[in-house]
């Protein structure tokens, strides 16, 4: 599943005719980076890429003042039909990805137990910075968003709440952790 290609396709099948720059602007308006897994400076390598498959073809140039002439893309047949495979797999594609704390937290330096719960606590901050964040912002754009997008921002928001709280588990449970480690320690 490809969300640069969703997010490409969806664009100009919604917006209709767009430009790089175009598809650029509204992937940074739309604060992409912070719901889908790509940053909105991949868009031009993703049009390419979508240009080079046949999903999406020339449409027009345009010249807008002093501004270098823009490549306008539109969405082709093909690309109409891989949208919606990609609308598909987005919608029963379940997708959560290993975070490398569960492999740090499995093979702990037995040697610097003790720094655990000062690095489990800074993470902890971040997360809960990160939340708050995102719950701030949030708010502040609901009343731009669609009922659809509005679901899709409380999502993300949700997964954030929740890695806040297994975090708190996580630092309430480093005592029995740190003595269960420093006892294997001992052990071998």
């Amino acid at each position: 599943m490809s969300s640069i290609r969703l997010f490409i396709l969806g664009s100009l099948a919604q917006r209709g005719p767009m430009h790089g720059h175009g598809l650029l602007q509204l992937a940074k308006e739309e604060h992409i980076d912070e719901w889908a897994d790509f940053a909105p400076s991949a868009v031009y390598g993703a049009i390419k890429r979508l240009a080079a498959d046949g999903l999406i073809e020339e449409f027009r140039v345009e010249r807008q003042g002093n501004y270098p002439e823009r490549l306008v893309y539109r969405i082709s047949g093909t690309g109409e039909v891989t949208l919606h495979e990609l609308r598909q797999q987005g919608l029963t594609e379940i997708v959560i990805r290993p975070d490398p704390l569960d492999l740090a937290l499995a093979r702990l330096d037995p040697d610097r137990l003790d720094d655990l719960p000062a690095l489990v606590e800074e993470r902890l901050g971040r997360l809960r910075d990160t939340y708050s964040a995102s719950r701030g912002h949030l708010v502040d754009i609901r009343k731009y968003l669609t009922v659809a997008e509005s679901w899709a921002m409380s999502h993300q928001l949700s997964r954030w709440k929740s890695e806040v709280e297994w975090h708190e588990e996580l630092l309430a449970a480093l005592p029995e952790i740190i003595a269960d480690e420093k006892s294997r320690k001992e052990s071998h």
